[in-house]
């Protein structure tokens, strides 16, 4: 089985794109997290919704450098985009908002 230049070059790219979207999406979560707890808007009540999101966050991370270790390229930009796609999606909405300036009532 033979692979063009280009494909691997495109895997690399979107592989890192993926990433760097999923740990800036992770990290964002992480600040939210800091802050709650620091306000007390982190109770015992929701704690382990937090900590839940923040596993599946940080196994997505895990598992797409793990995945991408072992020369399995999709699974991996599968696994970031879990985390990925959320952020993009969020960042794109705020975008819009900003941009358009929509009246909101």
């Amino acid at each position: 089985m033979t692979t063009s230049t280009t494909s691997c070059i495109r895997g690399r790219v979107v592989f890192l794109a993926t990433s760097v979207c999923s740990a800036l999406t992770t990290f964002v979560a992480v600040v939210f997290f800091a802050v709650g707890i620091g306000d007390g808007s982190v109770s015992s009540f929701n704690l382990v919704l937090w900590l839940g999101l923040l596993s599946v966050m940080a196994l997505s991370l895990w598992a797409g450098y793990a995945l991408h270790a072992r020369g399995r390229v999709v699974l991996a930009i599968a696994a970031l985009a879990v985390t990925a796609l959320p952020g993009i999606l969020a960042t794109l909405f705020v975008l819009l908002a900003i941009v358009t300036q929509p009246r909101w009532n």
